[in-house]
């Protein structure tokens, strides 16, 4: 006799939806569950215009405040208890770990969850796990970076350790220039869904390669890797991500080797359930850990995946933390499209634009699926240093990996912002 299907439904928590987050929400109405917002819904945590139609409940909070939130979850927990807590951003992975530890509800570990935020701990846990990293120092301090340098070795990267979107992540070749990326760092004062810089930051070990990740999940025990993407980066010293293209080309050696490294980051961090985005570098074709991140990637990765593989990762992730399957919320079908890309568009050369040129025969094309510009003409924008100089994006699909190239440099050939 057949087990009965699963019931679907039931009352859910997302935590600050933001980036692809947002697309958690209306995936669950169209799966039956009431949806519940925590959401400080103010500056660049306020909930978008866009999105409220697919919010049961909103409930104000200041959601980079624990113990409020945590006071906040727990009553609306026990006025109706919650089926999953889904973390709607990656700042918010840890935190919603220890929620749903406390609450009983299905998620991460909640011991090393931290190392899925804090990129030093994130690190050490990797290291323990017999895996490489890249070779690192904790700086909390000026008068550390000349012994930090010493110990890592020139080149090498800074960054904070608990940020995102390539924030003040930069390449230094010689100790002026070490120090003049932190101190610009450290006068920094813009935040990020209302969280500053953190004041401990990493020195790294450069690694000179080709950057990918990893897309996938981890459902009973078993790490799924749905695809491999070509990460593409503009200029150094600055690490921004200009798009990708996916699936990036591994020959069979190099793909099994990223498939069992990121399988041991996953076990090493407790990424036991729902998604995964994991950075890596490819030193002499060796799998060598940037970041992961155990949540949706950005820049429309779930739309090129889904494209791709036909998996709806945002589906599987409202499954692994409702304690479904993904088959159980119909995260599988058909692809549509040999590959796929995401160009973000930016103009280092200007801090404003007055028009822009190309962009209505890129959103003609057959191939494209999505154009959006987040920035008007006059707007002032930052320079090309992470992701708040992007203008706007280009999502597209194409028959072959080749083909997906050809049409990511094409577009960004095409298009032109004139100041």
């Amino acid at each position: 006799m057949s087990a009965p299907p699963p019931v679907l439904g039931g009352r859910i928590l997302i935590v600050e939806p933001s980036s692809s987050g947002l697309a958690l929400l209306p995936q669950a109405q169209k799966l039956g569950f009431e949806v519940v917002v925590a959401s400080a819904d103010t500056g660049d945590r306020r909930l978008p215009d866009t999105a409220r139609a697919h919010v049961d409940r909103l409930v104000v909070v200041d959601t980079n405040d624990e113990r409020a939130l945590a006071e906040t979850v727990t009553a609306l927990h026990a006025e109706q208890p919650f089926r999953g807590i889904v973390p709607g951003f990656e700042f918010y992975v840890d935190i919603v770990a220890r929620l749903a530890d406390t609450l009983g509800l299905p998620g991460l570990n909640a011991a090393t969850a931290r190392g899925l935020r804090d990129k030093a701990e994130m690190r050490r846990l990797v290291a323990e796990a017999g895996l490489r990293v890249p070779r690192f120092a904790e700086v909390t301090g000026e008068r550390e970076l000349e012994a930090a340098a010493g110990y890592v070795g020139f080149p090498l990267v800074l960054k904070p350790t608990d940020s995102a979107g390539s924030v003040h992540v930069s390449r230094a070749d010689t100790l002026d220039q070490l120090r003049a990326a932190y101190r610009d760092l450290r006068a920094d004062t813009r935040t990020d869904l209302g969280r500053g810089l953190s004041v401990t930051v990493l020195v790294e070990e450069y690694l000179d390669g080709p950057e990918v990740s990893v897309e996938g999940y981890v459902e009973d025990g078993e790490t799924v890797i749905l695809a491999v993407t070509t990460k593409m980066l503009g200029p150094e010293p600055h690490f921004v991500e200009l798009g990708q293209v996916m699936p990036c080309p591994l020959d069979p050696q190099a793909k099994s080797a990223v498939d069992a490294y990121t399988a041991g980051v996953c076990a090493a961090l407790g990424v036991t359930r729902g998604p995964f985005h994991c950075e890596l570098r490819l030193p002499q074709g060796e799998p060598v850990l940037i970041e992961i991140g155990a949540r949706l990637g950005g820049q429309r990765i779930p739309e090129l995946v889904e494209t791709v593989t036909g998996t709806s990762q945002v589906r599987v992730t409202l499954a692994a933390y409702t304690g479904l399957r993904a088959r159980d919320v119909d995260a599988f079908s058909a692809p549509s499209a040999g590959a796929a890309g995401t160009v973000c568009l930016a103009q280092p050369e200007l801090t404003r634009y007055r028009g822009v040129e190309g962009l209505a025969d890129v959103r003609l094309h057959e191939d494209t699926l999505e154009v959006d510009l987040y920035v008007q003409p006059g707007e002032e924008f930052p320079p090309a240093e992470d992701f708040r100089c992007f203008l706007g994006h280009v999502v597209f699909k194409a028959d072959s990996y080749e083909t997906a190239w050809n049409r990511w440099h094409g577009i960004r050939e095409e298009v032109r912002f004139v100041g």
